[in-house]
This record gives C-alpha cells, sequence and structure tokens, in this order.
C-alpha cells in the first residue's frame, strides 16, 4: 500500500472535542476534522470553499501514531456574552456583542491544549480522489497557506518532512523514521515505549482493542456541524 506519511510536533497543539458552555477540551491525538483542515490550508482550500472541503474528505483516510499526547495545560480567557434572553436569537457572534455593553456579561472560558506532543499522521486517498499522494505531500512542503495544530496559536516547531512510502501495513508505514526523530529519539520520547495507533484505514498488520465513534467528520465548516465517524485505537508496545 501507498501512504503519505509525515510528522506534527509543536510546543502547544489543541485537538477540539465537542464544545460545551465555556469549555473547550482537547482530545490527547489530531482529529479527522483538524487533518482534514491541515491538508485543506496546504493545498489552499479556503473554508468557505464547501464543495472542494467536502470533496477533500471523501478523498482521504487517515491514521494516527501518538508518540506521545504531551502534558495537559489549561488556559483561561474571559468572554463577553450577551445576558439571558429567551426571546433573543442570534445568528453570529457579531450579533450577540450588537446593543449597548450592559446587556453583556464577562465569563470565563478554560481551553485545553496538549504540551510537547508528538504524532505520526498517515494518509491514504480514495479511488474518486482528485488529488494524488504526490499533490498532498508537495502541498505540505510548500504550503499555501499557514499551518497549525489545532488553533492559530499552535504554530509547528519541527519540519512536516512529508514522504510517500510503499509498505505491506499501515503500522509499518507509521514507524517511517524522519529527519528530527528518529526511531530511537521518538521511542524515547513515548510514554513507557508504547504508541498509541488511531486508524480507520484497513490495516493487514494491526487489531484494534476497541472502535471508538468521535464525532469529527466535518458536515459543514460554516455551519460548524460534524457527524461520527469510526475510528480504531490500539496500544502497542515498541520493540
Amino acid at each position: 500500500m501507498d501512504v503519505l506519511v509525515f510528522q506534527l510536533y509543536g510546543p502547544m497543539a489543541s485537538w477540539g472535542l465537542p464544545a460545551v458552555g465555556e469549555n473547550r477540551f482537547s482530545s490527547d491525538h489530531p482529529s479527522r476534522s483538524a487533518l482534514v483542515g491541515l491538508l485543506a490550508a496546504a493545498l489552499g482550500i479556503r473554508r468557505e470553499e464547501a464543495q472542494n472541503q467536502a470533496a477533500l474528505g471523501r478523498s482521504v483516510r487517515l491514521a494516527v501514531r501518538q508518540l506521545t499526547p504531551g502534558r495537559l495545560i489549561r488556559d483561561f480567557h474571559t468572554v463577553q456574552v450577551p445576558k439571558r434572553d429567551k426571546k433573543a436569537r442570534y445568528a453570529t457572534r457579531k450579533d450577540e456583542l450588537e446593543g449597548p455593553s450592559d446587556r453583556l456579561n464577562t465569563i470565563i472560558s478554560r481551553r485545553d491544549y496538549r504540551c510537547d506532543g508528538l504524532w505520526v499522521v498517515g494518509v491514504t486517498i480514495t479511488e474518486q480522489s482528485q488529488w494524488s499522494l504526490e499533490d498532498l505531500k508537495s502541498a505540505l512542503r510548500a504550503p499555501r497557506f499557514t499551518l497549525y495544530l489545532g488553533r492559530k496559536s499552535c504554530p509547528l516547531a519541527a519540519p512536516l518532512a512529508p514522504v510517500v512510502v510503499q509498505t505491506d501495513g499501515l503500522k509499518e508505514a507509521l514507524c517511517t523514521d524522519f529527519p528530527l526523530f528518529d526511531e530511537g529519539q521518538r521511542r524515547w520520547l513515548a510514554v513507557e515505549g508504547v504508541s498509541d495507533y488511531f486508524w480507520e484505514i484497513e490495516a493487514v498488520d494491526m487489531e484494534p482493542q476497541e472502535t471508538r465513534y468521535p464525532e469529527d467528520d466535518v458536515l459543514s465548516r460554516d455551519r460548524w456541524q460534524f457527524r461520527q465517524r469510526a475510528e480504531y485505537h490500539a496500544r502497542i508496545k515498541e520493540v
């Protein structure tokens, strides 16, 4: 199988989970929406280009090897919100903030980040894809838009070093060496020599230990709508 493989590392990352109230949690590994968004940014596909965004989502299948999720840290922000009014309907954030200032309250927003996490991402393409793996590799090497790890405040701190590999299995592809983090360094960064694997691609060399159903498959970026998908997980002791 042909797999596009690249690494993600940064001092801070945030992989969004469904938000409830003022809390903004982060998953321990990159979500599907974040990875598709990163590929879209590299290709120069804008958020409002719904047709191209949807086409890219249908074109790729993703896998992640998590060497370390990083340390969880929490940041606090103050956010203005309108006072409770059952009759009020707001279509946009701008609508919420319009009007006299005394109709606004200030709340604390809590936002989670992963500090010093390291992940290896694998990408395969479907038969209907209008992009080849070489197209995606070239885009990641010279991205059209700035890439970041979930939020704009989380820049990359190491080269993506994308490479297309031909392997017999998915796990083999995700164990590819990279210029900055060779296998020995990545094993040292791993938690007790253990890696977590998450995938939606057929993996002949791994058996899932559990199946999860995250709500991170984008339906509409304009309306911020997502749907569930099946994600397989295994924790494997590295030799």
